[in-house]
Formats: structure tokens, C-alpha cells, sequence
């Protein structure tokens, strides 16, 4: 396993289309749901446990070698939005042809053949931590990092909030991201026995709700 190869993946300015999309903050934001850094620890810590769980199982579920079609399905199933079906999948097609040039892979060639549109972005995720020869826990710490970074970042922007305030609320929640990836790791692993079933389906409604309202929205800063 290599640190300088998770940082990579990790690193925000990796080409992954990930600075186009907010997690939901821009429709949080308009909602009024995010006014400030408490506003926005909430809805990280939000994120973190439910919709941030379930991507980091998926990732940690890929790296361990499960199905990636099974995997792509129970995302599938997870994903009652339309809207963050589609993100989800635009996301996991700039990830690997990233990935792809990154780190080179037969298993990665082979995903862009059986889902010519893109994968779910936690599958792909996962993909490329194996090819990168990170553990099932580095790619559930890059999955949960993803889901609360976006909003942060995305954040300073919609509301000129102070980055050093967004990069405290980050600095706050990495104890109960540590913890979260460990259940997403042994979710994960329960999932090599049981089958996807065994995977977290937390869900987060206000989230798919805003998603539909703000995928209409005629003029809007991020994709989703």
C-alpha cells in the first residue's frame, strides 16, 4: 500500500470532476439549511453517516473484489433520485478515465466496457483504490472525505464563507470519520459472505428532495 498513492486520490485538484458538484449544498444553501459553519457541520455530519456510509462500503466493497455489476445495482437501488443516479454515474466516468490514466488497469478497462455510460462513482472509487494498491479502509476514508469536503469547498463559494471556518468544520468531524469508515469497512466485508444485501442503505431524504428541485433550477453554480 502506498500514502503518497491515497493522497493522490484524495487530493481535491485530482481530475475526477468531483469541483463541479456541491453534495447538495447549493440546494441547502437556498433552502436556508446552510447559513454558516454550524449550519454546515450539521450537514456534513449528516452526509457522513448516511449517504457518506453507503459510498464508503461500496468503495471498500470493490477494492475486496465484489461484483462491480452487483455493486452498481445495489447503488442502483440505494439512489431513489433520478438526479443523483445520473451525478452518480457522470461522476464515476470522469473517475475512470482519470484512474485510468493514473493507474492503468485491466479491471478498469474492463468496467468502461460493461458500463459505457459510467458506473457509480463509490464502484469506480473502489476500482481504482484496488488498482492504485490501496486497502478496502483507504477507500472508504477517500469516499467520506469526498462527502464532506464537497459541501465544504462548495460552501465558501455559495456563501463566502470563511475557508478557514469550512476547513475547521473538516477538522472536527475526522474523529467520526474514522469511525465511520471502520463500519464501512466491516459492512464491506460482511458483504463478501452475504452478498450486497449486507451493505448500509441509510438514507438521506432531504437530499434526494433537493437534488430533484435543484436539477430544474435554470441557473445554478454546481451540476448537482
Amino acid at each position: 500500500m502506498s500514502r503518497a498513492a491515497l493522497l493522490v486520490l484524495a487530493d481535491g485538484r485530482f481530475p475526477a470532476g468531483g469541483h463541479a458538484h456541491s453534495g447538495g449544498a447549493e440546494a441547502a444553501v437556498k433552502a436556508g439549511r446552510i447559513t454558516d459553519a454550524a449550519t454546515l457541520e450539521d450537514f456534513c455530519r449528516g452526509r457522513l453517516h448516511t449517504t457518506g456510509l453507503v459510498a464508503a462500503s461500496f468503495a471498500a466493497a470493490a477494492v475486496l473484489g465484489l461484483s462491480a455489476r452487483e455493486l452498481d445495482a445495489a447503488a442502483d437501488a440505494r439512489t431513489p433520485s433520478p438526479a443523483l443516479r445520473t451525478a452518480a454515474r457522470r461522476l464515476g466516468r470522469q473517475l475512470v478515465r482519470a484512474a485510468r490514466a493514473t493507474w492503468p488497469s485491466p479491471e478498469l478497462d474492463a468496467l468502461v466496457g460493461e458500463f459505457p455510460k459510467g458506473a457509480h462513482q463509490p464502484v469506480v472509487l473502489g476500482l481504482t483504490a484496488r488498482a492504485a494498491g490501496l486497502e478496502p479502509l483507504d477507500a472508504a476514508h477517500c469516499a467520506l472525505y469526498e462527502s464532506v469536503s464537497g459541501p465544504a469547498t462548495a460552501t465558501v463559494r455559495l456563501l463566502s464563507l470563511d475557508p478557514f471556518d469550512a476547513t475547521g468544520v473538516l477538522a472536527r468531524l475526522a474523529p467520526e470519520l474514522d469511525r465511520v469508515a471502520d463500519r464501512a469497512v466491516e459492512a464491506a466485508r460482511r458483504a463478501l459472505a452475504e452478498g450486497t444485501d449486507a451493505l448500509p442503505a441509510a438514507s438521506a431524504p432531504l437530499l434526494e428532495i433537493g437534488a430533484q428541485a435543484h436539477a430544474a433550477w435554470p441557473v445554478r453554480l454546481f451540476a448537482s
